[in-house]
């Protein structure tokens, strides 16, 4: 077997495999002698066909079967021999039909990842605890998690939610498929669209009103975006919130058997830590990888920008599945999706490189603490953690991030760190909005 490599652009090779045709024609007589034995024609006893009659009745099949197989093994062979590790797939040139084997194999190779500049980087570290006030205002968004609605007899005021049917027409049209009933509203939550919340205040059980409310320019619907809409309402239903006391039945609600206040504030406590944690975690992480994005260039395989474009769409294909439809149905243009695969491929690949080079491995210890760690937010976590160590694929999926997190790790000892004070809630926050 001859093989020559063409370097047709900075990541694309040609690469050309030559194969004596005496292999060719031992690997056909072998096959065609396995074939006599096997195949029925009229006229010959099962077993019986003499080679040459199945060599004249069934050569091309043979031959085109067997330079399937001489390519599938030969290009793997010749990618060794060629020290080549290709990006993706390659095109193959089947070797055309004039007495000669020889095929081309088209494909991308991995670029070399150089880590120089990463010395340059530097990010800023938040660094926050939670205090008793964080701690205050974290118990009473549980309490309004659990309130309870009362209806009241008077006007609607904010925090109320309302029962209401409507309807809402723009431009002539009905857009809510007639009547809406029995929706409810809460009153400054901002789950409608800016304005209608607002014409509900004052209004009592039974009253009716007509109001005109625009739709913002960025409304997810088109025909709507940006147009006025009217809309008539009918109040079902008026009710104000009840939130709970912090008493012992409250705290027992939240797995705390004791229900003491001190035991339900120390669990509540030990969780703001953990999120906290995992919110600098995240923090630190993004500015990284903006951080490796900027210092390091690295030339992307087309192909591999393609394959992370296919699992960015993948979600959109299952849901495209569920309501019957086609992908393209949705119009979901793939350049759309092109900057933040390009994106991933990039990480990926310098992430690799910092694995590779400084030997990161996936401690089984680390492996068992990220684990435990996740299994801590669920109430039976020993059932959790049977389920990640059931499956190869999923604890595969964990050590996978173990290594990814120690990359970071390496990355941040090697450049340099500000440390910059920060407000639990204001990072929670932030951490929720950029995630």
């Amino acid at each position: 077997m001859q093989v020559s490599v063409e370097k047709t652009s900075e990541l694309s090779r040609k690469m050309t495999v030559s194969v004596p045709e005496e292999v060719v024609q031992e690997k056909m007589e072998e096959r065609l002698k396995s074939l006599a034995k096997n195949v029925k024609l009229d006229g010959f006893r099962p077993g019986k066909v003499p080679v040459r009659v199945v060599k004249k009745m069934f050569s091309d099949r043979v031959r085109g079967e067997v330079a399937g197989d001489i390519i599938q093994t030969t290009y793997y062979e010749a990618l060794q021999q060629k020290e080549l590790i290709p990006a993706g797939q390659p095109h193959i040139h089947p070797p055309k039909d004039d007495g000669e084997f020889i095929y081309t194999a088209e494909f991308e190779i991995y670029p070399d990842v150089s880590l120089t500049g990463i010395e340059q980087i530097e990010i800023s570290r938040p660094v926050a605890e939670v205090t008793d006030k964080d701690l205050d205002k974290m118990i009473e968004k549980l309490r309004e998690q659990r309130k309870e609605w009362q209806e009241v007899s008077r006007e609607a005021q904010e925090k109320d939610q309302l029962t209401i049917h409507f309807s809402g027409v723009s431009e002539g049209e009905n857009f809510t498929n007639g009547k809406v009933e029995d929706f409810q509203v809460e009153i400054g939550a901002k789950q409608m669209i800016p304005g209608f919340e607002d014409n509900l205040i004052g209004l009592k059980t039974g009253d009716k009103k007509t109001f005109t409310v625009t739709f913002p320019e960025e409304y997810g619907n088109d025909k709507l975006a940006g147009k006025e809409a009217e809309f008539e309402i009918e109040v079902i239903k008026v009710e104000e919130p009840a939130i709970p006391e912090v008493n012992e039945v409250f705290i027992k609600d939240f797995g705390i058997e004791s229900g003491k206040m001190e035991d339900f504030r120390s669990d509540v406590k030990d969780n703001m830590k953990r999120e906290l944690g995992q919110a600098v975690k995240a923090k630190v992480k993004n500015a990284v990888m903006d951080g490796l994005l900027e210092k390091i260039q690295v030339s992307l395989p087309n192909a591999l920008v393609e394959q992370e474009i296919d699992n960015l769409l993948k979600p959109y294909q299952e849901q495209a599945k569920r309501q019957n439809m086609k992908l393209e149905d949705l119009k979901l243009p793939r350049e759309d999706f092109k900057e933040q695969a390009e994106r991933r491929v990039a990480l990926g690949l310098i992430l690799a490189e910092i694995i590779k080079k400084n030997e990161i491995k996936a401690n089984a210890d680390k492996v068992r603490s990220v684990i435990d760690d996740m299994a801590k937010s669920y109430d039976q976590p020993e059932e959790v953690i049977s389920w990640y160590y059931g499956d190869k694929n999923r604890l595969t999926e964990v050590e996978q991030m173990v290594l990814e997190d120690e990359a970071v790790t390496w990355v941040v000892n090697q450049i340099k760190v500000n440390d910059e004070p920060a407000g639990f809630d204001d990072l929670i926050n932030t951490d929720k909005k950029e995630g």
